[in-house]
């Protein structure tokens, strides 16, 4: 009886460190896909500023933000290891332009008022997700998968007939993004270093054009609001703290948790799209909605039953 207790401590302990680790994982990752969800307001106060200068600047801030936090965690040698190794350095190039499409086209569809667009982007980026899974990683997908992703593309072709206009920043947005992600898995490279690689390629041709822009007097930096001389450079912290947060939230949390959370970000651009901006949202925007959110909940209802059924085999 005596050798059992201390087990049990030991067992309750764990346990409790678990729970308080998965909170804090929850509570970190909240965070970071609020700052996410909160994007448009973020960049509606950047008009003024035409949508490739905002991402020139984003993209330069980031490096220097993103250069100094990879210092400060000791990760330079990780960044010239990268840059050194000529297969990953190439599969970023390609994960570099896809992420700076998906932050030109966000932008535009910000200044144009097209954030439920957005919304419907990234609604439908986990669903796509598995259909790049299956193209180019040969997932498998089972009945469950493949009818969920059928009812994304219903909802997409509903859009597209009732209102006669083809929703292309929202599948821009979600095929980017999909493919960065498709790229970023074979990658295998640290989100932080991976991040600061990407906006390092991209960084001296961002750098030529904010300079070009000061050379022909075009600019919206130093030449316009102090809004904007304000925001722009911070636009550089807002790429990279809810990245942070979110890597850290990753190491705490199961990936259904995680799956769960990512729909925090779309459903806010939705509720500030139709709230606050007052976007036109009508019977055929909700039907492709309803459609696309029903096999969003198969999507999840399927992940959670793979997690309980791999937890439940681990366990016994």
């Amino acid at each position: 009886m005596k050798t059992t207790e201390p087990l049990a401590g030991n067992n309750q302990a764990t346990t409790s460190e678990a729970d308080n680790n998965s909170r804090i994982g929850v509570l970190l990752g909240l965070t970071a896909y609020l700052i996410w969800g909160s994007f448009p307001v973020f960049f509606k106060a950047l008009e003024g500023a035409a949508p490739l200068e905002i991402v020139c600047h984003r993209i330069f801030w980031s490096v220097v933000f993103l250069f100094i936090l990879v210092a400060c965690r000791r990760q330079l040698g990780q960044v010239g290891t990268t840059l050194k190794n000529r297969q990953v350095l190439l599969t970023l190039c390609g994960s570099t332009l896809l992420i700076a499409t998906n932050w030109l086209v966000f932008i535009y569809a910000v200044q144009h008022g097209e954030v439920l667009q957005s919304s419907l982007g990234y609604f439908i980026t986990p669903l796509l997700s598995i259909l790049l899974g299956f193209i180019f990683l040969r997932e498998r997908l089972n009945r469950w998968q493949m009818f969920s992703v059928l009812l994304a593309l219903i909802g997409v072709l509903n859009l597209t007939l009732h209102h006669g206009q083809f929703p292309w920043i929202a599948l821009i947005l979600a095929a980017s993004f999909g493919l960065y992600g498709l790229l970023r898995k074979v990658a295998q490279v640290e989100a932080m270093v991976g991040l600061t690689v990407e906006t390092l390629l991209l960084g001296p041709f961002a750098l030529a054009y904010i300079i070009y822009l000061a050379t022909q007097q075009d600019g919206s930096f130093l030449t316009g609001t102090l809004r904007l001389d304000l925001l722009l450079p911070l636009s550089g912290v807002v790429t990279a703290i809810p990245l942070l947060l979110f890597v850290a939230a990753a190491r705490r949390l199961q990936l259904a948790t995680i799956g769960f959370l990512q729909y925090l970000t779309p459903s806010l651009h939705f509720l500030l799209a139709v709230g606050l901006y007052n976007e036109p949202f009508s019977h055929g925007h909700l039907i492709s909605f309803l459609f696309i959110w029903m096999g969003l909940a198969i999507y999840s209802g399927n992940t959670i039953w793979k997690s309980r059924s791999t937890w439940q085999r681990e366990e016994s």
